[in-house]
């Protein structure tokens, strides 16, 4: 009875396992079909920045045609345009110094909100979160006139304000959640020795919850360095970023779409290396809490 008992189970469990095998190839499947349909677009223009402005604007497009850097050399000024140093040296500043800003002001927000929660910290979080709700171009104006009248137009430390204010509120949702899952008794204990409230942040919560600040530094900086509306109304010559550098390459005449490329592809590679070099964390980050 019982050596008959074994085979009847093992064909019994075989089955199932076979289908749960099967539905995580076809899952793992449709996963890479997906990756490969979003890395296509990035493919392609890569290819394109090699190519001249004649092959580039060949309809259908030629895959076989000879490579260049003219479309870098056109990008980086060697050719007698204007140089796009000054540009990413904006584009790093403003985004580095506000998500550095941004960090400052929402460790303790979200402290307050999650390890030590005010009154209807529900609502808190929602208020932060409908400042999101209002359409950017309802604020250009005022804004605007704002800088005019303070002397701030073409400045870069405007920007910086700005990125700063408009990353805060999604910074303390997303940090509010992170801090939530740190130990109350580590704190407690920390306080006991004698610990105050900077170093409770810098040295115990900070360390423990440090997945999801790189997550949420890096959506920061992801944001403030692909923001074009303020920078493009804001800036001109002096605090100009890199994508309005880029959007100076788009004329109404003549070929221009390799040397977009080109220009795309380098202003893009900040951010394709710090979500390479933050790719664990971003993933830590964004999982923390979501499994219980």
């Amino acid at each position: 009875m019982s050596a008959t008992a074994v085979p009847v189970r093992s064909r019994r469990t075989r089955g199932p396992r076979r289908t749960v095998r099967a539905r995580g190839a076809g899952l793992g499947l449709v996963a890479w079909l997906a990756g490969v349909v979003f890395f296509l677009p990035i493919a392609w223009m890569a290819l394109t920045s090699f190519h001249s402005e004649s092959d580039a604007a060949t309809n259908p497009p030629s895959l076989g045609a000879a490579l260049t850097l003219d479309g870098y050399r056109e990008f980086f000024g060697t050719g007698g345009g204007a140089s796009p140093w000054p540009a990413l040296v904006n584009s790093t500043v403003a985004s580095v110094v506000s998500t550095l800003c941004v960090l400052l002001l929402a460790l303790p927000a979200a402290y307050a909100l999650s390890v030590r929660p005010v009154r209807k910290w529900t609502d808190v979080l929602f208020f932060f979160l409908s400042t999101k709700m209002l359409p950017v171009v309802a604020g250009l104006l005022p804004i605007y006139l704002f800088a005019k009248n303070t002397g701030m137009l073409d400045n870069i430390w405007l920007l910086v304000i700005l990125y700063t204010s408009m990353n805060l509120p999604i910074a303390v949702w997303m940090m509010q959640s992170f801090l939530a899952e740190v130990p109350v008794a580590v704190i407690e204990a920390a306080q006991i020795d004698g610990a105050r409230l900077p170093t409770v942040l810098a040295r115990v919560v900070a360390p423990i919850a440090l997945p999801g600040i790189a997550a949420t530094a890096l959506i920061c900086f992801i944001f403030s360095w692909n923001e074009l509306l303020f920078a493009r109304v804001l800036t001109g010559v002096v605090a100009e970023t890199a994508p309005v550098f880029l959007t100076g390459f788009i004329t109404s005449q003549g070929l221009f779409l390799a040397k977009v490329c080109a220009a795309s592809l380098v202003i893009s590679l900040p951010v394709l290396a710090a979500g390479f070099a933050a790719q664990d964390k971003l993933v830590q980050g964004l999982s923390l809490g979501a499994v219980k």
